[in-house]
């Protein structure tokens, strides 16, 4: 009886962990299909973007539970060996160097680039049709829930400005992914806003760089798994002061509306001079301070994952 009931305890045991293992494999199927649409999309020559989508791959790889290597990823010999001519670099720092953004800000940007900015349906049933491949098998890695487009007023010809929520899954790849975002690419007030709460969904005393949206601009969420817009959750509504009756406090940084909103304020420079902190402690002095406890907390997170940053954000080229 003790030997059944042990055998099947072991059975038991070897199921979980290949279940476990399948679902973790999801990660490397879903970066193959990623770059395969990226290369799709940009055929014949080198591409910046295709260039940054690789390396922020390949690192996210390089911090996930279980490790991939390039190599585990890039499976296909033929498509390797493009790829190691076409982009070197992602490949030698990808174990050393930190991407500005997650993957599917590239690829947005590349549908973005080919599609017109001007096509927001066009552009959200492309991303849709991507994020519902990556979805299957309710596989979560690299696949973005959201898209925000955001635009200086709700004129229909005014510029559209668009961005994803975080494509990565888990507690340290999002912290990690949202702190490097902060630190090195997002608009310098939106990068403030959120590090008034990053990481804990707490106000720091000292610092509050909160904005306020002019009320006529128009940022608006959809879901990508499902053709419905989607309210602004609580931690937009105190990042940016979107109106919003949601309770839910997402990760401060994760949300769609902060690489939309950045890229307006980018790009506008009469609606970010609106947007203006306006706190008594939004001072140079106490943003530095901020910034060194976001660096702080995203230095301990990569130990943590015994991953060497030498301190740099990668950046991307094409050969």
């Amino acid at each position: 009886m003790c030997f059944f009931q042990c055998h099947q305890t072991s059975a038991q045991r070897m199921t979980r962990e290949e279940e476990f293992l399948k679902k973790k494999d999801l990660f490397r199927r879903n970066a193959f299909l990623i770059i395969k649409e990226m290369l799709h999309l940009s055929p014949r020559h080198p591409s910046v973007l295709v260039d940054e989508v690789l390396h922020s791959i390949f690192f996210l790889g390089e911090i996930n539970i279980p490790r991939y290597s390039p190599y585990d990823i890039v499976s296909d010999d033929d498509m390797l060996n493009v790829l190691k001519g076409r982009y070197p670099q992602p490949f030698k720092f990808c174990s050393s160097q930190l991407p500005k953004r997650s993957p599917i800000s590239c690829v947005l940007d590349m549908m973005v680039f080919l599609i017109k900015q001007k096509n927001e349906n066009e552009i959200i049933r492309r991303l849709r049709e991507l994020i519902r491949q990556l979805k299957q098998d309710e596989a979560t890695d690299l696949v973005s829930s959201v898209i925000c487009v955001s635009q200086p007023n709700k004129t229909p010809n005014s510029a559209r400005y668009y961005g994803v929520s975080m494509s990565t899954s888990g507690r340290n790849p999002g912290r990690i992914m949202i702190a490097a975002s902060c630190l090195s690419t997002w608009e310098t007030y939106v990068a403030g806003a959120v590090m008034t709460y990053y990481p804990k969904k707490e106000k720091k005393p000292y610092f509050d760089g909160t904005i306020k949206l002019p009320v006529q601009v128009r940022c608006q969420a959809f879901s990508l798994s499902q053709e419905t817009e989607m309210p602004p959750c609580r931690s937009c509504g105190n990042l940016f002061g979107l109106e919003t009756s949601e309770k839910k406090e997402w990760p401060y940084g994760n949300c769609a509306e902060v690489e939309s909103v950045s890229n307006l304020l980018k790009n506008e420079r009469e609606v970010e001079e609106q947007a203006r902190p306006t706190s008594d402690t939004c001072t140079e002095a106490n943003r530095q301070e901020a910034k060194r406890s976001v660096l702080k907390e995203l230095t301990a997170s990569l130990r943590m994952l015994g991953f060497k940053w030498d301190n740099n954000f990668y950046t991307p080229q094409a050969v």
